[in-house]
Formats: C-alpha cells, structure tokens, sequence
C-alpha cells in the first residue's frame, strides 16, 4: 500500500460525503497507484457510521473502523493509525479545516527530500475567534517553555509521515496521548508546510473550551515535568519571606515595641498556603496519569473493522461456452 489516509470522525453526518469526494479525489490526483482512506467512527450519535458503511459499498479503498463508544480524538486517531498499511500516512481531521488538496505537494516534497514527517503549520486560521486565538497562542508559549521536546506552534495533527515514524509511534504504550507531540519527541527529518487554514464546512468544533483545557492539561503533563519544580522557587520565596518575619518579629519584641502587622501576615499565610494547595494539585495529577498507566489498559475497543476491498469484489468474466465442431463426414468411421 502506497498511501493510507486517517480521519477520525465524531458526528460529522453533515460533512462525511463531500469529506469523501475531496480526499478520493486528492489520492487518485496523487503521484500513488494504492492508497486506503480510513475513516474512525468515535462512538457518533448521529448516522456517520450508517454513511461510512455506504461509501464502502460503492468504494473499495474505504476502511470503517467502528469504536465501541467515544474514546476521544486522540484516542480514535490513534485506533485509525494501528489499521494503516501505508508506506506514507496521510492525516487529517473530518471538518475539512485542513484541505487534502494538499496531499501531493506535502508527497512530493516528502519523496525529493527524503523527510520522515511534513507537518501542515497554520499561517492563516480562518473562521475562528480572537479569543480562540488568543487562548492557542498562550498554549502553545506555554507549552513550549514547560516542555522538553520543540513542538512547532500552531501545528495540529495535519501532517504526512513515512512508515518509520508510524512504526516507532505505536511501539509508545501511553495512555495519555499527545501524538503531535510524540511525533515531534520520535525525530528524524521533520518539517514544515505552511497554508491556509479553512473554516469548517458544517457542524460545530467538538473541542469547547473545557476540553480545549483538559487538551492542554494532558499536553503539558506529557511532555514535561517543569510544573513539579516550580514547586521549589516557591519553597525557597516562602522561607525567606518567613525568615524576613521572623527577623523583624524578634527586634520588634526586644526592642520593647509592640508586634504589629497581623493583617499582612495573615494575607502571606493565605497566600503561600494557595501554592502549596496548588503544588499538592500539581502532585496529584502526576500521580494519577501514573495509576492510569500502570493498570495497562487497552487504548481503546475497537467495534468492527469494514474493509472495502472486502466487500466490493470485482465480478468474474465468464469465458463463452464452445461447441465441439461436428465432425466432417469424409473422415467418419463406418460402423460396418
């Protein structure tokens, strides 16, 4: 298989059919002669998978994988990768932000620069808020100065990658996935593709703003263990401040004069006591993505499996049936 294309779906009956036409159409355009489009049915409520299963029935190179219920985007895509036989792996998203029209140029500089991962970066982001902006700007600094690993800015899960990378992708077991980071942390020669970023064509981001938190939380947690020690600049603010009180408490009660500044002492009381509750949170969510990964749990259930080539089989040509020519009647035998 040359190409396979992953696209995790969650409720998108609205955008499934032209998402089809589009990506078809990028893959026959290609420089492939094989390809697969792998669509990852993330437990939808609406009717994506019966829509899915209708497209395998007039394409062959469809592939339905049906989830037992949602696990989430990270979790689909990674359900959908595990079924990719490609050489190369296309992915993008259902919404048709990312346009596959991008395929061959993202192949062809993939192929003539021997690159390992071609990652689409977001130089214009259509269609969405400032706020939404904003927010994707502050992650993205804050999650490359926590971080350990370099993960481009405005980067997504859009991107093109050879076999090598997907190999060492799903040999790393976490529960917790970050993939763009885990791609960015794997190495090799990665690069960026600069485009325009549509907005959806239908429907409604099935990322609001607490699961864009929740997102963020498991990104930075992922990838860094900087939120631990900011634990201890705080330690070390607190007991100077508290040796400077505790100076100052002393001279005032040998020097015979009256002990005052309950107030701000209360208030720098109230405040470490905020950082340390904060550092127990800290503490506490490393802890818990430790008891998650040591239960090893699958990753996810997957359903059913539909394979288009499975079920449109080409029709066997029947050869015309010959009649035995009659013999000549000169070279008959007699029977006297």
């Amino acid at each position: 298989m040359d190409l396979s294309v992953v696209i995790p779906c969650y409720n998108e009956e609205e955008s499934l059919n032209e998402l089809y036409k589009r990506v078809s159409a990028a893959c026959k355009a290609a420089p492939i002669k094989t390809y697969e489009i792998i669509l990852v049915n993330d437990g939808s409520h609406d009717q994506t998978f019966s829509l899915m299963q209708n497209l395998i029935a007039l394409d062959s190179h469809i592939v339905a994988v049906n989830l037992s219920r949602n696990h989430g985007h990270q979790l689909a895509l990674s359900a959908g990768l595990a079924e990719a036989k490609g050489d190369y792996i296309f992915v993008l998203d259902a919404d048709l932000q990312d346009p596959p029209e991008l395929l061959t140029p993202m192949l062809q500089r993939a192929k003539t620069g021997g690159i390992d991962v071609v990652y689409g970066q977001r130089a214009v982001r259509q269609g969405e808020t400032w706020f939404k902006l904003f927010c994707a700007h502050l992650f993205y600094r804050t999650l490359s100065f926590l971080s350990e690993t370099t993960i481009p800015e405005n980067v997504g899960d859009f991107r093109l990658m050879s076999r090598r990378v997907l190999d060492k992708l799903l040999s790393m077991p976490e529960q917790q996935r970050f993939i763009r980071g885990m791609i960015a942390w794997i190495g090799f020669k990665q690069e960026a593709f600069l485009y325009e970023r549509d907005p959806r064509f239908a429907g409604v981001t099935k990322y609001p703003f607490l699961k864009l938190i929740s997102f963020a939380i498991d990104a930075i947690s992922s990838f860094s263990i900087r939120p631990l020690r900011l634990a201890i600049p705080f330690a070390v603010l607190g007991a100077a401040l508290a040796g400077v009180l505790g100076l100052g408490a002393m001279y005032s009660y040998f020097s015979g004069g009256n002990i005052t500044g309950w107030t701000s002492l209360a208030c720098i009381i109230t405040f470490f006591s905020s950082l340390q509750l904060l550092c127990l949170a800290l503490i506490g969510e490393y802890i818990g993505r430790t008891y998650i990964e040591v239960k090893r749990r699958p990753l996810f259930i997957v359903s059913e499996v539909l394979r288009g080539q499975d079920i449109v089989k080409p029709k066997a040509i029947e050869k015309p049936k010959t009649k035995p020519a009659p013999k000549s009647p000169a070279k008959a035998k007699s029977k006297v």
